[in-house]
């Protein structure tokens, strides 16, 4: 009889090595519950851990695991510890059954409810108080963000009708998490927002800018609000907006100045540039295009349309660049919606033939006897390297080079030859500036 139990016993510890959970069969043998104190914990849990990274402080997220029965003899789970207003476990109706190979999944749910860093560990206990298995729980509670206007309302005051008015406002995250927002819209007539393109992600207690327009089309006080869309706790911002359109303004004038252009001898490839201007006067004028008659005159340094408030000039540059010698003429004509006839502006001009450029050369003789001619030699660059340039030996003390260029600089050089052929070196270095052009 003494040794039948002690046979048991010793098969009692041998199930324990292989799965602790086999300890519900043996609970009445001598030794059992100290071997079970002992190794409470079982491996009967898919994961042993479970982190559920960043949650913002209100909302939640739930992960999935699942218990195992892996081992010959069936377990109950009476109950659960570990729990707390942060974790919490559905999914699972106690007292829970598992027969050998039985599988029973269920969720954690992380819900915190202040900032910090919370974690526990999750028991699952038996009926006999053994703790079959135990998992790790963790997570991240920040503060949820949310999305401030600044100014929280925006106010034009009074702007003329048809003209427009632009202030500026910022949007701040606060809290500890970023936010996304997804849309910007105005419901209201009258205004506009504008800003960096959406959808927009920005980091806590960083700052995005954004402009509003408006641009009454009727006279009175106008009312509208700005509505930011984004995943903050104030899922939904409001700014208001509120302008004042005045009565229509009188049409100005516009004026061109000066009335002509002259621009003088101009050399035929060259090209000459003059600055004139366009003013408004009385009131605002839209400035449609501008065109001239003549392709010898070009318009360039204004961008059209454009709007001249009144009392406001815009300068613009004329270029003229003849393409024939001889008189040229033209006009600048300008289309607004001035209440003035369309202004135009007279432009001159002569084109002339490019003068043609020499330099001339002369040197003293050389007091070498049997000297014959001289050479003459060109180049680029102070010191060379130089090039002849006359076709023959030359017999006098001057030499006249038209083969030069408007606008370059040369540097030249003379040799003495004599009656053997025998040449010097280089005389002196003369240095020329051909005018351009």
């Amino acid at each position: 009889m003494n040794s039948h139990r002690s046979h048991r016993y010793r098969n009692c510890c041998l199930a324990l090595a292989a799965s602790l959970v086999a300890l519900t069969g043996c609970q009445g043998l001598p030794g059992a519950a100290s071997a079970a104190t002992s190794n409470a914990s079982s491996s009967v849990l898919v994961n042993g851990s479970l982190n559920f990274g960043t949650v913002a402080v209100g909302s939640s997220k739930t992960l999935s695991d699942t218990l195992a029965n892996s081992t010959p003899s069936s377990l109950t789970i009476s109950s659960i510890s570990g729990l707390n207003s942060a974790f919490q476990i559905t999914g699972l109706a106690l007292p829970l059954l598992l027969a050998p190979g039985q599988t029973a999944p269920f969720s954690v749910q992380f819900q915190p409810g202040s900032a910090g860093e919370p974690s526990s560990t999750i028991s699952f206990v038996g009926s006999n108080s053994l703790n079959y298995a135990s998992l790790a729980v963790s997570g991240s509670a920040v503060m949820e963000g949310q999305l401030s206007s600044n100014p929280s309302s925006i106010s034009f005051g009074n702007v003329q009708v048809g003209q427009s008015a632009t202030l500026s406002g910022t949007l701040t995250v606060t809290g500890s998490s970023k936010i996304t927002i997804s849309n910007a819209y105005v419901v209201g007539e009258g205004f506009t927002v504008s800003g960096p393109a959406l959808p927009l992600t920005i980091s806590s207690s960083s700052s995005v800018a954004f402009k509003v327009t408006f641009s009454p089309t009727v006279s009175g006080a106008a009312n509208a609000t700005l509505i930011v869309d984004s995943n903050a706790s104030n899922s939904t911002l409001k700014t208001t907006l509120s302008g004042t359109g005045g009565g229509s303004v009188s049409q100005g004038q516009l004026s061109v100045s000066p009335g002509t252009l002259g621009f003088g001898d101009v050399v035929v490839g060259g090209n000459a540039a003059l600055n004139g201007s366009m003013t408004a006067t009385g009131g605002p004028v839209t400035v449609n295009s501008a065109s001239v008659n003549s392709s010898e005159f070009a318009l360039s340094g204004i961008t059209l349309p454009t709007t001249l408030k009144a009392g406001q000039t815009v300068p613009f540059t004329v270029t003229f660049a003849p393409q024939l010698s001889g008189a040229a003429s033209g006009a600048l004509s300008v289309s607004s919606n001035a209440a003035n006839s369309p202004p135009s502006q007279t432009l001159t001009g002569d084109g002339t033939t490019a003068p043609v450029h020499s330099v001339d050369l002369d040197w003293d003789a050389s007091t070498t006897s049997g000297v014959i001619g001289y050479n003459i030699y060109r180049g680029s660059v102070s010191g060379g390297p130089y090039a002849q340039v006359n076709a023959s030996l030359d017999s006098s003390t001057a030499y006249t080079d038209d083969g030069v260029t408007a606008g370059t600089t040369y540097y030249y050089v003379v040799t003495a030859v004599d009656e053997n052929s025998e040449e010097s070196g280089y005389s002196n270095e003369s240095k020329a500036v051909v005018p351009s052009p």
